[in-house]
């Protein structure tokens, strides 16, 4: 892997890859962190959220409590796990070397790469959509992607380019750009959000019922899988440039309160909206059902903002993915990995846009599943956190047996079999696949952890508690 470096000023072509950024390099504070978890929150999917609270049987004033609860909690994760990037100056998944060992490293880094490439995937389609609607309104063509498949390829490719300006360029220009675009961005989704806001049935929210509190238990958990979860392990990725005297309680800080505050905007708005029109929790396309209940005048500047809101996220979920193909091994430089991860999401798009006769529902529940591997990395690494202060930049780049890190045939066996562990008890309580039709029950999915979507919950407590129990930490051999 080559060793270049390049200073981090948004004028400048990031041309590190993975290598350690030595501390005198590291100039970065926790309020560029802010705005770079801001904009990756402020998309429009945050409104189904929302609606899928209501529909589990919620008031809105209770989904606005899970909102809290599961973004600003699952957040301050993200943040804790960020301060590994701070000490090691890497990206998570190298950091995570030096837990996992060189080669039992490979399995947590390929299922985040995978779930990483999914929820890209996710974007682009969603985002070309949104720009094919738009084309509807603007140049009177027919909404339906199969019936134009050249503009269809061109609105998927206009996202792609703009995504591989940002997160190719690199991390300064990433959060330079993050944090003038979500002035932009968010002002829309305001006026959006307004729009929204008065076609709200007030009656409706007032006559709800109130859930059980398992209820709202679970669907903190709902809210917690499906956002700050999925981000834990890119949180070091951006963090590796801040300044080593940056304070740990900043760093949770800027992520919880970046990612929390339009996360819950977003998610009560969704439940306002579900609560006088209980569709919005089952339709198969969010941007599509939002679209609808607003007027064409009003429908220009939403698409823009969904278009937006998406594009920030896919810039920082590219640029982590750029970051995660190099973790395993692939020897390039890091902006062809972003082109290398681009060009597959491209692929994706097109196939789930012109071939596939369905795509949101099936293919968000295989990378939500997903989320159990991931929430074992989560807990197996945030322990290993609280013991070990120093990573040997040396050994996290040397995947051969002469690495410090390479422990027992590249594998530290209480990490790895930790991580194992928890992902079987786990997916134990898990449904995997739709509700009308699971791909997987577990045997145990029917208790009331399983029922409630608990199942991420076991996975973190198993993996952190096993982990602890076998030692915690190994520092490597000398």
């Amino acid at each position: 892997m080559a060793t270049e470096t390049t200073t981090d000023t948004a004028s400048t072509l990031e041309t590190r890859g993975i290598e350690p950024v030595p501390p005198d390099e590291r100039h970065g504070r926790p309020g560029q962190l802010f705005w770079v978890w801001f904009a990756a929150n402020i998309s429009i999917l945050g409104l189904p959220l929302g609606a899928t609270l209501v529909a589990m049987g919620m008031t809105v004033w209770q989904a606005v409590i899970a909102a809290v609860l599961g973004a600003v909690g699952s957040f301050a994760i993200v943040g804790a796990i960020s301060i590994a990037g701070r000490r090691g100056g890497a990206p998570g998944l190298t950091l995570s070397r030096a837990v996992f060992g060189a080669r039992g490293n490979i399995g947590p880094t390929l299922i985040s790469l995978l779930s990483r490439l999914g929820w890209e995937t996710v974007n682009t389609t969603t985002a070309a959509f949104a720009l094919l609607s738009l084309a509807t309104i603007l140049l009177g063509t027919s909404p339906q992607a199969k019936d134009h498949p050249v503009l269809t390829i061109v609105c998927i490719a206009v996202f792609e380019v703009l995504t591989v300006l940002v997160a190719g360029l690199g991390h300064a220009f990433l959060v330079a750009v993050q944090r003038v675009a979500t002035w932009v961005f968010g002002a829309l989704n305001i006026v959006v959000g307004g729009f929204l806001v008065a076609t709200v049935d007030w009656a409706a929210i007032g006559a709800a019922s109130p859930a059980p509190v398992g209820v709202v238990v679970a669907g903190v958990g709902v809210i917690a899988a499906g956002t700050g979860i999925g981000w834990a392990n890119a949180s070091a990725d951006v963090s590796r440039y801040q300044a080593p005297a940056v304070r740990a309680g900043s760093l949770v800080l800027s992520a919880a309160a970046g990612a929390g505050i339009p996360l819950v905007l977003l998610i009560s708005l969704g439940s306002m909206l579900a609560a006088g029109d209980p569709s919005l929790a089952d339709a198969g396309d969010p941007v599509a059902a939002i679209r609808a209940m607003l007027p064409t005048w009003m429908a220009v500047p939403y698409l823009v903002a969904a278009f937006g809101g998406l594009l920030l996220s896919n810039h920082l979920s590219v640029y982590s993915a750029g970051l995660t193909t190099l973790t395993l091994g692939i020897r390039v430089r890091r902006v062809w990995a972003v082109v290398v991860d681009v060009v597959v999401t491209f692929l994706g798009a097109i196939y789930f846009m012109l071939v596939a006769d369905g795509f949101y529902t099936p293919f968000i529940a295989f990378i939500s599943a997903l989320a159990v591997p991931i929430t074992a990395w989560v807990a197996v690494f945030a322990v290993d956190m609280l013991k070990r202060h120093h990573y040997d930049p040396v050994a996290l780049l040397d995947t051969s047996r002469t690495s410090a890190y390479w422990y027992r045939s590249g594998v530290e066996p209480r990490a790895v079999g930790a991580w194992a562990t928890a992902i079987v008890v786990g997916y134990l309580f898990a449904t995997i696949g739709p509700s009308d039709g699971p791909w997987f029950t577990g045997p145990l999915s029917a208790t009331w952890l399983g029922e409630n979507g608990l199942a991420w919950v076991i996975t973190f407590v198993v993996g952190a508690g096993a982990y602890a129990a076998l030692g915690g930490a190994r520092e490597p051999r000398s």
